[in-house]
């Protein structure tokens, strides 16, 4: 009787303390996310991260309290769990190098998800950050898995305001000055009326000459992952404003000559 007492007191408690624990950790990481000093992304996987974590803890000490209840001794079964344990480390060296590169990937803010990142030497838009793997997706579609150990160095293209760089030739016999001009009132255009321009675009000047060109650059900053775009649209509007001021663009001539016999 005073042991099926005890048994119900102890299992009262961890139904009691377990929930309690859990919305502890849940409420810690919303106000954490609330601080903006996570991300929700992140936030949802340290959230989950430390249940389980929290989980398997109560729940041992559940075992062993039960098992201290029925004079059962704890400390051969502790003993056989640490060799188990042992061998299983030894087997799964890689999987605890992934769990814990992932951990301090998270930890340190390194990657989110959506970022525009390279790691591993694949280039991608980040699709799930895991304790065990990162998920990237290509831009040819390809969905790459990569287990975070392979993770030595992360480039993250996304903190930030991005880069749109264009290069445009002009002949030589075009006047460099009046090309410059002429593309600039183009740029401010085009950053009066798009906002996803941050700043510029601004025509740098001459960036090489070329074989048959002069290559004219402009650099813009925009928002995160609206370069490519951005390129496209300024390319179109100052070969448009060339044609229309007369200004050539070199291109490959091919000359036939006919010998008359």
């Amino acid at each position: 009787m005073y042991v099926g007492l005890r048994i119900l007191l102890v299992v009262i408690a961890y139904m009691i303390i377990s929930p309690i624990g859990k919305k502890l950790i849940t409420s810690t990481v919303m106000k954490m996310t609330e601080k903006q000093r996570l991300s929700e992304n992140r936030a949802k996987t340290l959230e989950k991260l430390l249940i389980n974590v929290y989980s398997y803890a109560i729940l041992f000490v559940l075992i062993i309290t039960l098992l201290s209840i029925f004079h059962i001794p704890i400390a051969p079964l502790l003993a056989g769990a640490g060799v188990v344990g042992l061998a299983i480390g030894f087997g799964a060296q890689g999987l605890v190098s992934d769990v814990v590169t992932g951990f301090f990937i998270l930890l340190e803010r390194q990657i989110e998800v959506e970022d525009y990142v390279t790691a591993a030497g694949l280039s991608g838009i980040v699709e799930e950050l895991g304790l065990r793997t990162t998920k990237i997706r290509d831009f040819d579609g390809t969905l790459h898995f990569i287990p975070n150990r392979n993770i030595s160095n992360v480039s993250n293209h996304s903190r930030g305001n991005m880069r749109a760089l264009v290069d445009i030739s002009i002949a030589y016999e075009e006047n460099v000055a009046e090309a410059i001009q002429l593309l600039q009132k183009v740029c401010d255009d085009f950053a009066a009326k798009d906002d996803r321009i941050k700043e510029g675009p601004d025509v740098v000047g001459v960036q090489g000459f070329g074989s048959s060109d002069v290559v004219l650059r402009i650099i813009a900053q925009t928002e995160n992952l609206e370069q490519w775009d951005v390129e496209r649209q300024l390319r179109k509007e100052l070969k448009a404003a060339l044609d229309q001021a007369g200004i050539e663009i070199p291109y490959p001539h091919q000359v036939n000559v006919t010998k008359k016999h």
